[in-house]
């Protein structure tokens, strides 16, 4: 991860110079399960996620945290701590360089603690809560904080309808959001940081995350329409580069993020979920005074599909997710960093698992990425296409398993494979990676 050390982007008002010592202060990167929410509520893990203790939000998960994680119940101190070690094996297809490499890692074969996280999460106040994580990456040979988000909520009565409202002061675009077919929260829900990745995303895919504050106010009317609404700043380079942070480039003015979605439950156990998105940066990546930006406009439709057996024996959920950028470059093309002024970037991620008795899981995803040919900025084409077969066990972690919530494990077995990468069939499988996972979180 490379860091800019420099004078600050934008000037702080007191509140957001407040909310950057408090998320310093707690820690905070890719939100999981934590039994800290579980012992605030005194409920096991998997009453809010599928697959014993998530990612994947259930129906009330959604909800307990559309409610701004405050839900409590006793009087025991809170937030609380919890803490998060992934240990994790790589092999890919075909060796890469050695240059490609982390320090101290081989060409392939590696074991690497992937992530060690604490977190602090729940409930502040009556309507105030807040989920943070601070995380170690072997591979990075650093802790840097990631996903953040404080968020006050409240409900309200008008008519015979009612409705939640609140706020999320966050640092990733779509983080605010409850479902899990947007990008903050998609599949995959763990990966290899040893492996090569597909070479181009969308920006509000992980572009900005972590680099930005923002906030969103956002409203779920009935249970059934939810709508959001906020905009993105950058953080400066200097407070990123005490965080650990990558530093995206100085946003003109504010990115917008705008967000809606519909919610209907199909029978007693199932749901479905459609929803649309947009996202616009426009970015000075090295923050000189004078230069032009580059400009992003994302927009975005996105699905979820639950169903619930009887006493959730048997889950399956559909989740899928399309984004089509277009991209003005006008700061790097100037700068001889790519060969076209305009490019569009197309990205698809679809996925369907099954989880019997929150104990055995199998996940299929499908995963494509296409547009412009550009030489100088993607050495080709972005266009690769693949997919992933995962599969997941959890000895620990269920409502009846020793010492829940606070013992929680999981061992995952994910293959990726590519039938096109950057562009090209030809070689496209030397990047099949199968990636081993071992998943606590206590």
């Amino acid at each position: 991860m490379y860091l800019i050390k420099m004078k600050p982007a934008w000037k702080w008002g007191g509140a957001y110079i407040a909310l950057a010592m408090l998320l310093a202060v707690f820690g905070i990167p890719q939100a999981q399960a934590i039994p800290a929410y579980a012992q605030q509520t005194h409920m096991a893990c998997a009453a809010c996620h599928i697959g014993a203790f998530g990612p994947q939000l259930t129906p009330f998960g959604r909800q307990f945290k559309l409610l701004g994680y405050t839900l409590k119940v006793g009087s025991g101190l809170t937030p609380k701590v919890s803490a998060m070690v992934v240990e994790a094996f790589t092999h890919t297809q075909a060796p890469q360089s050695q240059s490609d490499m982390p320090a101290g890692y081989n060409p392939n074969d590696n074991w690497s603690m992937a992530q060690a996280s604490l977190f602090l999460g729940g409930h502040i106040t009556d309507h105030l809560g807040v989920f943070a994580q601070y995380t170690y990456s072997q591979a990075d040979g650093f802790a840097s904080w990631d996903n953040a988000e404080i968020r006050y909520a409240r409900t309200v009565n008008f008519g015979s309808h009612s409705a939640i409202w609140g706020i999320s002061v966050n640092n990733n675009p779509s983080l605010s959001d409850i479902y899990n077919s947007t990008p903050a929260w998609g599949y995959p829900y763990m990966g290899s940081d040893l492996a090569p990745g597909a070479p181009a995303a969308p920006m509000i895919m992980g572009g900005l995350g972590q680099g930005v504050i923002g906030a969103v106010g956002y409203t779920q009317i009935d249970g059934k329409w939810y709508f959001a609404a906020g905009a993105y700043r950058s953080l400066s380079g200097a407070f990123l580069n005490h965080v650990n942070a990558d530093y995206p480039g100085l946003i003109s003015r504010a990115a917008p993020y705008l967000r809606m979605a519909y919610q209907t439950n199909l029978s007693a156990s199932s749901n479905l979920e459609v929803g649309a998105m947009y996202f616009g940066a426009k970015i000075n990546p090295a923050a000189v005074a004078g230069q032009p930006t580059d400009d992003y406009k994302d927009f975005g439709v996105d699905g979820s599909y639950q169903w619930f057996g009887a006493n959730n024996k048997h889950i399956v959920t559909v989740q899928g997710q399309y984004v089509h950028e277009k991209q003005t470059l006008n700061n790097t093309f100037a700068a001889g960093g790519s060969s076209n002024l305009n490019n569009t970037l197309d990205a698809i991620n679809l996925n369907a698992a099954y989880w019997y008795e929150n104990t055995y899981g199998v996940t299929l995803g499908a995963l494509t990425s296409d547009g412009s040919a550009d030489n100088l900025l993607y050495g080709g084409s972005p266009d690769t296409q693949g997919g992933m077969v995962e599969l997941d066990w959890n000895p620990f972690g269920k409502s009846d398993s020793w010492h829940q919530p606070l013992i929680n494990l999981r061992v995952g077995l994910q293959y990726t494979f590519y039938s096109k990468f950057n562009g090209m069939t030809n070689n496209a499988s030397d990047n099949n990676t199968t990636y081993v996972s071992f998943w606590t979180v206590f």
